[in-house]
């Protein structure tokens, strides 16, 4: 994955200690921590509506269940290049 381009917020450490020990732990496996973890780590506050906003929209009442929004979104994500 290519770099953010933000090195501070990228070299932030989160203050939600369950945030930092699920960064540290995709690290220490060799994985890549996704662009967005870092965005909500640095700025909780600002991306708090987002996170409520995808909970709702994949997890509210719909005629489609969970798992099909789930599986529209990795196809989604897929066709943009996007790992999901």
């Amino acid at each position: 994955m290519d770099p953010m381009y933000l090195p501070e917020v990228e070299a932030f450490v989160p203050k939600d200690p369950e945030m930092a020990r699920a960064m540290a732990a995709m690290r220490a496996e060799g994985r890549t921590v996704p662009q967005i973890w870092h965005l909500i780590a640095w700025k909780p506050e600002a991306t708090d509506l987002l996170a409520r906003f995808s909970h709702i929209v994949m997890r509210g009442e719909s005629v489609l269940s969970a798992g099909q929004r789930e599986l529209m979104a990795a196809f989604v994500s897929r066709r943009n290049d996007c790992l999901f």
